[in-house]
């Protein structure tokens, strides 16, 4: 489990140890709350005596996704589905099956089943019922005997920042379980509901920085009549919507009518300024919004449109959005579609939004507001304005989930990696004070680059708005890095990246400035936030390292110098070798105290895993600019000048730098690949033990075999191999001490590990 979804858990059982009646958890959009719910319920089931769970949802498909993630929980001790040991029921008819362990239910339904209506199937994708303005008055509920006040002994409710006060509040006070709320955005009402029992709490901007979601930008488009409203002249003829049945008739103005911008999309459709707004999308998505990457012949732009959701006002104007984005873009009905609860079959197209590469844009009202997981999703599309900050934080939460590489790819095949979203905005939503629309990417990157904020950080002198931008940069970068990547920094640092990203983000958060401020005032915040920023400031090594990783994932692109060819001729394979031998030699030379180091090791026969960490700490250094090279290359560099035989099987690794070394420093006469060595030190060590009158089985000899394979590829072995393939195949550690004995498998362990290894 991610940290902040363990430290939820503990908040949480520390309040049900007091017996306090209602728990909050606050948690950052896409960062896992109904996983971290679905961890505890299977706790209570299993350890604490809880018979049965009620996971309280306001919408349907919202079920519909609790439901999924009940059954796809792998069990942490049994190793079974969550399912396969608890029933999890939707709620449908009046009645909880005796058998449920977990009942996922709208509230709407459930009031329903309190007070003897008929209640759907729950793959009823019944558009009424799925309606916050179900009932005109708060509902009352009076005591049903099929559904008892002790039917739970732990009710969820989810996003219960908007479902847990005003007309629904009776279905929930009607149980007398203990209560927790998930919300990312809760309200004063929400504190008021749960006695102000604030659990666990885990900020958007502390998400960012930990890799859960990703940061975003804004691009903000304006127009005259987006801004300023219109004007229709008397005696013009327009068409004219019946909102409920949608029927056009056309009709002359009889005066002039005026239109405020507020007006657009609800009593005012102004399709001139509506394709506007989508052609100066269309216009700007590949320049300014996903501008392209790389440089000369091989710069490249995206050319799939990313997933976008656009939010329209209502239906109707959802219609009209729908139409113009599919003209301006001139693509066909499944690049564009509507989801909302009038739509058919809503659910699936859900699905498809999520999965399918050609249905791109998706236009909705309040469907896909809050709750619902579209993680390949990189366009937040405001078309009309939103007045509750909380709302537009969970709508503007659909786009901070995160996606596999791979997963992305298969919706959107000409991008990377998903590292931030951007909210489009023609309508001003993020220009207004009631919502938080500053991502922690202040700062742009023409105004300051990373290369100041590092040359800033070394002499500590960075604004507020400068350690946030900071924090956005290296969030970014972290999730560019190859794990290998994120190994060396966190070697250089003494820390993982994330966590000094992480230190950077509570810096600059208000509340925590508010604390530090009550302990020793402005000094305080100040001092605080150069503690977080001496990780950096004080490791030149640290710094140089991650701007050559940026540089290595985001290129500059140069459109001002001026060159001129010198010389144009084709390179033959032997010059590129020699080239490539002769900078690898001079190489060694101007590090020889590294290498001498090789030589002693490599003389002395010392321990292999220490030898393996240095190659591997030269193979990262060998593979930055200027050199850029790779043991596979300088080993073909060998075969092609005669030096080396041609590799055995597949391409040279790490552990074939010893080859090389070993030839350059004149303890071997040719370069040879370090599994050749192995296998000569093997079979020598076999007739050793043959000399000694040691006899193994065939089955011996498949440990024996595989454990050379494992030296060959990381120059040693330890018992941390077998518990991995191929090993585990014949029962791990387990059986390999069942093979030769404790004693004898240990001793055979250490032997071949220093007399095979480095």
């Amino acid at each position: 489990m991610r940290p902040a979804q363990q430290k939820a858990i503990e908040g949480l059982e520390r309040s049900l140890a007091k017996d306090d009646p209602r728990a909050l958890i606050q948690m950052a959009t896409g960062a896992g709350k109904t996983y971290t719910v679905v961890s505890e319920s299977y706790r209570l089931l299993k350890h604490a005596g809880a018979k049965r769970v009620l996971f309280l949802v306001d919408r349907n498909n919202l079920g519909s996704q609790a439901a999924t993630e009940f059954e796809n929980f792998d069990t942490p001790d049994d190793g079974r589905k969550f399912t396969e040991l608890y029933v999890v029921q939707r709620m449908a008819g009046d009645t909880v099956l005796g058998s449920a362990h977990v009942v996922v239910s709208t509230v709407q339904r459930l009031w329903m089943a309190l007070t003897g209506q008929a209640v759907p199937s729950a793959d009823d994708n019944n558009e009424a019922l799925d309606r916050y303005d179900l009932v005109d008055e708060p509902v009352e509920v009076g005591y049903n005997p099929a559904l008892p006040p002790e039917s739970f002994d732990l009710i969820v409710v989810d996003e219960c920042h908007r479902s847990i006060y005003g007309k629904w509040r009776a279905v929930l006070e009607y149980f007398d379980a203990h209560m927790v709320g998930l919300t990312a955005t809760p309200v004063a009402q929400t504190f008021g509901f749960f006695f102000q029992n604030l659990v666990s709490e885990y900020p958007y901007e502390q998400a960012v920085a930990d890799g859960v979601n990703v940061d975003f930008d804004v691009f903000r488009i304006r127009t005259e009549l987006g801004e300023n409203g219109g004007t229709i002249p008397a005696e013009t003829v327009v068409p004219m919507r019946e909102r409920k049945t949608r029927r056009e008739r056309y009709q002359e103005l009889e005066e002039d009518l005026e239109w405020k911008a507020s007006q657009l999309g609800r009593q005012v459709i102004s399709k001139g300024q509506l394709k506007l707004v989508v052609e100066t999308f269309r216009q700007h998505l590949f320049t300014d919004i996903f501008p392209p990457v790389g440089e000369g012949e091989v710069q490249r732009s995206r050319t799939h449109v990313p997933k976008t959701l656009i939010f329209a006002v209502d239906d109707n104007h959802a219609d009209e959005i729908v139409q113009m984005v599919r003209q301006v873009f001139g693509e066909s009905d499944d690049f564009c579609m509507k989801i909302t609860h009038a739509a058919k079959r809503p659910a699936e197209l859900i699905k498809a939004f999520r999965n399918s590469p050609e249905l791109r844009v998706a236009v909705t009202v309040d469907m896909i507001a809050t709750g619902t997981d579209i993680p390949p999703l990189e366009c937040v599309f405001f078309l009309r304005d939103v007045k509750s900050w909380a709302y537009f934080e969970q709508m503007k939460g659909r786009g901070s989930r995160t996606i596999d590489a791979a997963e992305f790819q298969a919706v959107t095949p000409d991008a990377e990696v998903k590292e931030r979203f951007v909210i489009v905005d023609a309508v001003g939503v993020t220009d207004s004070p009631r919502v938080d629309a500053r991502p922690l990417n202040r700062v742009s990157e023409r105004k300051i680059p990373l290369e100041r904020l590092m040359a800033k950080t070394a002499g500590l002198a960075m604004t507020e708005d400068e350690v946030a931008t900071l924090a956005g940069r290296l969030a970014r970068l972290n999730r560019q890095l190859t794990p290998e990547e994120r190994e060396e920094v966190e070697e250089l640092a003494g820390q993982p990246l994330q966590e000094i990203v992480g230190g950077l983000v509570r810096s600059v958060d208000p509340d925590q400035q508010e604390r530090a401020r009550r302990i020793g005032g402005q000094e305080q915040v100040r001092q605080d936030m150069l503690e977080v920023l001496k990780p950096i400031a004080s490791n030149r090594e640290l710094r140089d390292r991650l701007m050559s990783m940026r540089r290595a994932h985001d290129i500059v692109i140069d459109e001002v110098s001026v060159d001129e060819v010198k010389e144009a001729r084709g390179i033959t394979a032997d010059e590129l070798a020699i080239r490539r031998v002769s900078s690898w030699q001079q190489y060694l030379k101007d590090h020889r105290d590294e290498i001498a180091a090789f030589n002693i090791a490599f003389s002395e026969r010392r321990d292999p895993k220490e030898v393996y960490r240095r190659l591997r700490d030269l193979a990262r250094k060998i593979e930055r600019p200027p050199f850029q090279w790779t043991p596979a290359r300088l080993y073909d560099a060998y075969v092609q000048l005669g030096k080396a035989a041609r590799y055995p099987r597949g391409a040279a690794g790490v552990v074939d730098l010893i080859g090389l070394l070993r030839f350059e420093l004149g303890l071997d006469q040719e370069v040879r690949p370090y599994r050749a060595l192995v296998e000569e030190r093997y079979a020598a060590w076999q007739v050793r033990q043959e000399q000694a009158g040691a006899v193994f089985t065939a089955d011996q000899v498949w440990w024996l075999d595989r454990m050379v394979d494992v030296i060959a590829t990381d120059a040693a072995i330890e018992p941390e191999h077998l518990k991995d393939v191929p090993f585990i195949e014949r029962g791990g550690v387990d059986g390999f001490l069942r093979e030769f004995g404790a004693d004898r498998g240990a001793e055979i362990l250490g032997e071949l590990g220093r007399e095979l290894g480095a």
